[in-house]
């Protein structure tokens, strides 16, 4: 896999995983699209709480997340 970034995107579609944006929030859901400006589509979207994965809650069936937002994105 490329380390460019939308390659690393196009290679998580349809796999689970965890955003992170400038507010410290975090998202951990399937990715469903994204674009050019790396604005996120996540389904089956829940929430960890506390930080801990084990304390998810259920936050969204669909989630938009805009790119200038995220921090960081890990498959």
């Amino acid at each position: 896999m490329s380390g460019r970034p939308l390659d690393v995107l196009e290679a998580s579609l349809g796999d689970r995983v965890t955003v992170r944006l400038k507010t410290g929030d975090e998202y951990v859901g399937d990715l469903a699209g994204y674009d050019q400006h790396m604005n996120l589509v996540l389904e089956d979207v829940t929430v960890p709480v506390d930080g801990e994965v084990d304390g998810e809650v259920p936050a969204e069936d669909t989630t938009i997340i805009r790119g200038d937002n995220v921090v960081s994105i890990t498959p």
